[in-house]
């Protein structure tokens, strides 16, 4: 069984963290990333998602977004699956949304990535 909750790293030298991991899937946690889009350095970010509890021999879906609110006016949206291979080693695999703030709406066009 994959296991959400813990410290996590990935492709990109960044480090998320979950913390509190509720029986209804809920969890909450930081994410301390090492991409930024004002090209600054790595800051501490919250976040908040849920799990889905799989079906019988099932891997875990789940959901979090970062607000990204030191240093950035924008939000993250990640979808993924967890993943046990046969050596025990836990993989998180996922897709992102971030979405930044347009001053307008004729802007909205490059406010997605």
């Amino acid at each position: 069984q994959c296991q959400l909750s813990g410290l996590w790293r990935n492709e990109q030298d960044s480090l998320m963290e979950i913390s509190a991991l509720r029986g209804n899937g809920d969890f909450e946690g930081k994410y301390l990333t090492r991409v930024t889009l004002s090209g600054g350095c790595a800051h501490i970010s919250p976040l908040k998602g849920i799990q889905q509890q799989p079906g019988e021999g099932g891997w875990p879906t789940f959901a979090f977004t970062v607000r990204w609110d030191k240093f950035s006016n924008a939000t993250t949206a990640f979808a993924g699956q967890c993943f046990v291979d046969s050596g025990g080693k836990e993989t998180l695999t996922t897709m992102w949304l971030l979405r930044e703030a347009v001053g307008s709406l004729k802007e909205d066009w490059r406010a997605t990535r």
